[in-house]
Formats: C-alpha cells, sequence, structure tokens
C-alpha cells in the first residue's frame, strides 16, 4: 500500500511540473516605433512575467539597454487564456494596466488608462 501511495505522489508531482501555463514560452512583439523584442516569459510568484531577451531593428538584432528588463508585470490567470496585470512601455517608460488574451500561439496584449477603458493593443506570437 506504501508503495502504491508513493508511485501516486510521484506521479502527480511529476505530472504537475511537466504542466507549463500555456502563456509560458517566447514570444513575439509587434513592432513598435520600428522595433520588436522577444520576450520570455515565466512564473514569477503565483503570476507570470515577461522579461527582454532580444531585440531587433531594421539593421538587425541589436544590444537595447532594454533587454533584461521585464515588459509583462504580474500577470494572474483569469480562465480562459485571459490574464490580468501590467505592461510596460519601452518607448514612453509608463506603466499600464495590463491584459492579455491568449488563443493558441498568439496573444492579444493591452496596456490601458482610465481604468481599462481606453487601451492600445499589440498582437504577439509565440516563438517556437
Amino acid at each position: 500500500m506504501k508503495k502504491l501511495i508513493a508511485t501516486a505522489a510521484l506521479c502527480g508531482v511529476m505530472g504537475g511540473a511537466a504542466m507549463a501555463d500555456p502563456i509560458e514560452g517566447t514570444w513575439q512583439t509587434q513592432k513598435d516605433d520600428g522595433a520588436f523584442a522577444l520576450v520570455k516569459i515565466a512564473p514569477c510568484g503565483p503570476n507570470f512575467c515577461g522579461k527582454i531577451d532580444r531585440t531587433f531593428n531594421a539593421d538587425g538584432e541589436y544590444a537595447s539597454p532594454n533587454i533584461g528588463k521585464t515588459l509583462v508585470i504580474d500577470m494572474a490567470a483569469r480562465g480562459g487564456g485571459k490574464y490580468n496585470g501590467k505592461v510596460w512601455r519601452p518607448s514612453n517608460d509608463k506603466i499600464y494596466i495590463g491584459k492579455i488574451a491568449l488563443n493558441g500561439d498568439s496573444m492579444k496584449l493591452s496596456g490601458c488608462v482610465a481604468g481599462g477603458l481606453i487601451c492600445s493593443k499589440q498582437t504577439w506570437a509565440r516563438v517556437k
């Protein structure tokens, strides 16, 4: 009986570790002010954060001073592919109310003001 319980517990731990949230991974941003980035989204505490991993402009990859900075901040899963948190826009150095709507390998990320009534949106694609 002890062996059965230990096996079941191990399977539960391994199964939980293998099941990543669909938002986790590397995402390519939409161009903003002529540049785009690859953002790695991973757990940060109970929620999710995305850090700028690589940056590109018309000349190709470049070493932006924003590499390593957090762009997606404390996104909490709300179910149905929806997340709420904050987003940072590097071009104006402002933080906005953030929303994500995830649909497979595409996400709509919004940065909003006025309590979420006025939003600017981008579509990001998962990098494979």
